[in-house]
């Protein structure tokens, strides 16, 4: 028989997806309570506290924020609505998208910004529940439409209902060209997500994997770790080593997914949306990887004399320095000291 209509290797396939959202986040508790904390306030109709949460791609910055909000609006009835600013990056669409998710029909075309806020506070007043919103990947607004975190921020003056926000990024410094009134006004907390160690990486795909298969052969797991870890610690990766490991076990035939069924597959699994990530990229931080991918390797001096000789209006060295720092940390450059003389080197990510 060629179709088979139950798996024997997969309880949940579904819960390899990075989309899933599971019921335990290991690794992730303290991150969780700040904001849980942040947003408590809002439960007892006082203004929470708004957030920034910055860390490199891939270590569970969405899906603490989204367990967060189900659970809180478990526990308070609280309005939580998330979005993603690859596919909502203007003024209008955020404020239309929030003012329908809230139950109000807004026309998309031939309406304008005051017009939707003005039904925003309508819809706020009349529902009589606080809102926090989650806006991901800010830095594609932050590039297109910067007003629209200001007209949030200012949303608790015009209604009795409290309402925050929760902003989530990959770029530390995604606010350094953010004009100084929105930053006033958004009064945000930053919390930051480090990346996962090995032994937490095992430990998250570990969570995953025992409720996704039926039976896992020990070393499985370490295996799709330690690949992860290698291709710059994105839990994507990880998962997507055990789903393929997990279809190779199925088309053999086998009844457990196994050390070679991993191995197999390791080469097919590259590092997560490296092309995403790029995209995502600030223009300076851009033009530090062309002058990196046209020299290789460059001390720190000369990396900021190339820069300043290609721009015509240089920031500042210690704003690029936190730049390089950031590339450094998404895996897309090396910055180290030689111990030699002490020379910061910058060069290409191997």
């Amino acid at each position: 028989m060629v179709f088979q209509d139950e798996s024997k290797i997969f309880k949940n396939e579904n819960i390899l997806s990075f989309e899933y959202l599971p019921d335990i986040l290991p690794h992730r508790e303290m991150q969780i309570k700040q904001i849980a904390d942040n947003l408590l306030p809002a439960s007892k109709g006082r203004i929470p506290q708004n957030t920034f949460i910055y860390g490199p791609p891939g270590i569970g910055k969405t899906a603490v924020v989204n367990y967060v909000f189900r659970e809180f609006e478990n526990y308070s009835g609280i309005n939580t609505i998330y979005l993603n600013c690859w596919s909502f990056n203007t003024s209008i669409s955020i404020l239309s998208e929030i003012t329908v998710s809230l139950g109000m029909p807004v026309v998309r075309r031939g309406i304008g910004k005051d017009e939707i806020l003005s039904r925003l506070r309508e819809v706020l007043e009349k529902s009589k529940k606080g809102l926090i919103i989650c806006l991901d990947e800010v830095d594609q607004l932050i590039r297109k439409d910067q007003d629209v975190l200001y007209d949030l921020s200012r949303m608790n003056q015009y209604v009795k209902n409290p309402v925050g926000i929760v902003l989530i990024s990959n770029n530390p410094f995604v606010f350094s060209d953010v004009e100084p009134r929105i930053k006033s006004s958004l009064a945000i907390e930053e919390i930051e997500f480090k990346p996962y160690s090995i032994e937490e990486m095992k430990n998250v795909l570990q969570e995953r994997a025992k409720n996704a298969f039926f039976s896992i052969e020990s070393g499985v797991v370490i295996l799709a770790a330690s690949h992860a870890i290698n291709k710059g610690g994105d839990v994507r990766s990880g998962l997507e080593c055990l789903l393929k490991a997990g279809r190779i076990a199925e088309q053999e035939n086998d009844t457990k997914v196994k050390v070679n069924h991993i191995k197999k597959i390791l080469k097919e699994v590259l590092k997560a949306k490296p092309q995403i990530i790029k995209e995502n990229l600030t223009e300076i931080e851009k033009t530090i990887l062309n002058i990196i991918e046209e020299n290789d390797e460059l001390s720190f001096g000369d990396l900021y004399k190339k820069y300043c000789e290609k721009i015509e209006n240089p920031i500042t060295e210690k704003p690029f320095l936190n730049y390089v720092r950031h590339l450094d940390e998404l895996k897309l450059l090396t910055f180290r000291k030689r111990k030699v003389n002490g020379k910061r080197i910058i060069s290409k990510f191997k």
